[in-house]
């Protein structure tokens, strides 16, 4: 099993053609076999969305800080990726490639992050493979989403009957998740699941990502040693 301490820059061979990635190894070269790696997605490509990403960044800053090495990637058409934006269906291929790459290089539990669009597409991956054991999402748009004609990405439905530890974390003024809103729609989740609203944050967690990245921790914390 790989133990690299640094970042990683590397491509993923995806159907689409090479995938743009970096891999955040372990913080501390003293620490411990890591239980689980991770990946996280980024927002939408077509609206600046990168694996560079703050949320993205603080997401991952998250989970490295329990020795995962952490994954993240730029969907096809994104950055260096080849392709094109595939209106998320394609992209749904990327993330199964990035778990595919991660099972295969370190045969670890994934825990599965996604802000915004990315939480969209990669949950309904990684809820349907065993090999991926806890969910997190970020910002996960409980409306419609104007000017955006990739209405399937948005149908939440798959999460039903998804019984793996969920962790949703959006801000108390996200226009995308209006108050109530995202509280009816993880209701009809199955559990075991956690909302957790950050106060006064918008979209982005401008000015909140401390506390977004501190629920995030709590959370893994008791989600891997229960």
């Amino acid at each position: 099993m790989p133990s690299a301490t640094s970042i990683r820059s590397l491509f993923l061979t995806g159907p689409a053609g090479r995938l743009e990635a970096l891999l955040n190894g372990s913080p501390n070269p003293a620490s411990p076999n890591p239980t689980h790696s991770a990946v996280v997605c980024h927002p939408h490509p077509l609206y600046g969305g990168t694996l560079h990403n703050k949320v993205v960044f603080h997401a991952m800053k998250a989970l490295n800080s329990f020795a995962f090495p952490v994954l993240r990637f730029n969907f096809r058409g994104t950055g260096l990726s080849e392709g094109e934006h595939a209106n998320g269906i394609g992209e749904l291929e990327d993330v199964r490639t990035a778990l595919d790459w991660l099972a295969h290089e370190f045969a670890l539990p994934v825990i599965f992050a996604g802000f915004s669009f990315g939480a969209a597409v990669g949950l309904r991956a990684a809820c349907a493979d065993d090999r991926v054991s806890a969910l997190i999402a970020l910002g996960l748009p409980a409306v419609p989403v104007a000017g955006r004609t990739e209405d399937r990405v948005y149908d939440f439905d798959f999460l039903r009957p998804c019984t793996k530890p969920k962790l949703f974390v959006s801000g108390s003024r996200d226009p995308f998740a209006p108050a109530g809103t995202l509280e009816d729609l993880v209701s009809t989740f199955a559990h075991p699941k956690q909302l957790v609203r950050i106060d006064a944050a918008d979209h982005f967690f401008e000015g909140r990502l401390r506390e977004m990245r501190d629920a995030i921790e709590m959370w893994v914390k008791e989600t891997t040693t229960s």
